[in-house]
């Protein structure tokens, strides 16, 4: 049946009224680092491939690899880990029932940035 009201209703606030949430934020930035690793690891295979193919296709793979784009790739690569393993330790957490409450939750999820950033870090310097 035709919806005789339909420009009688009001519109909802959508984006222009909207707070984020640490909860949804890091939600969105879990399925945007998930995407971003499954590129990684396409190059990651492109580099073994390439090797196996021959010197000149590993040269070519190497040489992307190894430059500055490639170490900037790598560095968040690995920042992406990180976050998106956390990531993962929470919901395990939140799938147990516990921290569902809207401050703990929140916290947890600043907690998670600032660990994902330290453990980067520490990666990149140390090991």
């Amino acid at each position: 049946m035709a919806d005789v009201n339909r420009g009688n209703r009001p519109l909802s606030p959508h984006l222009t009224i909207y707070r984020p949430q640490w909860t949804s934020m890091t939600s969105i930035f879990t399925r945007i680092t998930g995407n971003a690793l499954i590129v990684t690891a396409l190059l990651i295979v492109w580099w073994f491939v390439a090797a196996a193919t021959g010197p000149d296709a590993f040269a070519t793979a190497d040489g992307f690899i190894t430059s500055w784009f490639g170490d900037l790739i790598m560095f968040f690569s690995v920042a992406g880990i990180w976050y998106h393993t956390l990531a993962g330790i929470r919901h395990l957490i939140w799938d147990s029932g516990r921290m569902l409450e809207v401050d703990k939750s929140e916290t947890f999820g600043q907690a998670m940035v600032l660990i994902a950033v330290l453990l980067t870090i520490f990666t990149v310097i140390v090991l």
